[in-house]
């Protein structure tokens, strides 16, 4: 982590990641870079959706490639670059065939390095292949619940899963949430884990930095009145006066409690719920 002489009050804490160390400093490509339209939190009719969105840089979105449907073309990572729009760093890479693509940036690859998407590759980092071929115990990130869909599990900086057992035509995978799921063994997965590690250490440090990322105020529930939360109310610093902590609109939220719908079609897929709290 880079830290910074205490100049100023919000600068003693401050840290950022060492993007010199981790960055090939090469500009975006623009044949890969698109626009995007910022919602800010609303929906079509202006109304507020999703709270403390809004504001900002100006972004360019990046066109990441998570199908990796070019089987058995050996690809090279050009460059390592910064995502405005993710945690996880991503990289340029070129195929035998002259195609380039972005990809998320693996851990222990760098620029030169290469990997293969195919039925029959090594179990190597960056590599990918059908979780059916992944021995128990490898770490896999970029993973997909449907056969060619594209991967949709273990995408943020640092992340991984981990194959726990193989059981009539499915994979038993741990992801990061402690959750165990099955999948099907015909969907691909990447091997090793998401870079850019160090993400979640990030001490943003000032009110100031938060508003370039986009993020708006947050105001606590129980400094709110009992109309506008339920934790609102009470004679000075009041506790929220709840068993479960609640949403503005009454809803369970956060602080280990199940959240998730009872008849979810996704149920018979869950070996074992995530741990919460203490437990995990």
């Amino acid at each position: 982590m880079k830290t910074y002489r205490p100049t100023t009050k919000s600068r003693r804490h401050m840290s950022t990641l060492p993007f010199r160390k981790t960055l090939s400093g090469d500009k975006p490509t623009k044949q890969l870079l698109a626009s995007k339209k910022r919602q800010a939190g609303r929906n079509a009719f202006g109304r507020i959706t999703t709270r403390h969105q809004g504001g900002g840089h100006k972004r360019r979105l990046r066109d990441i490639d998570f199908t990796y449907n070019k089987f058995d073309i050996l690809a090279t990572l050009e460059t390592i670059e910064y995502d405005p729009y993710r945690s996880a760093n991503i990289a340029r890479v070129l195929y035998a065939d002259g195609e380039r693509r972005y990809v998320l940036a693996p851990k222990d690859l760098g620029v030169g390095d290469t990997f293969t998407v195919s039925r029959t590759a090594p179990v190597k980092v960056g590599n990918r292949l059908p979780l059916g071929k992944i021995p128990v115990g490898t770490f896999v990130y970029n993973i997909e619940l449907s056969p060619a869909a594209g991967a949709r599990l273990a995408r943020s900086a640092g992340n991984y899963a981990q194959v726990v057992a193989h059981d009539a035509g499915y994979a038993q995978v741990k992801l990061p949430s402690t959750e165990i799921r099955k999948i099907s063994d015909q969907c691909f997965a990447s091997i090793g884990s998401v870079g850019n590690e160090e993400h979640s250490l990030v001490n943003i440090g000032k009110a100031g930095r938060a508003r370039w990322m986009g993020k708006r105020p947050t105001v606590r529930g129980s400094a709110m009145n009992p109309v506008d939360h339920p934790h609102g109310g009470g004679e000075g610093k009041q506790g929220r006066g709840l068993r479960r902590a609640k949403t503005m609109w009454g809803k369970p939220s956060g602080k280990g409690q199940k959240t998730r719908r009872p008849k979810k079609f996704s149920n018979t897929f869950i070996v074992s719920r995530r741990k919460v709290g203490k437990r995990r």
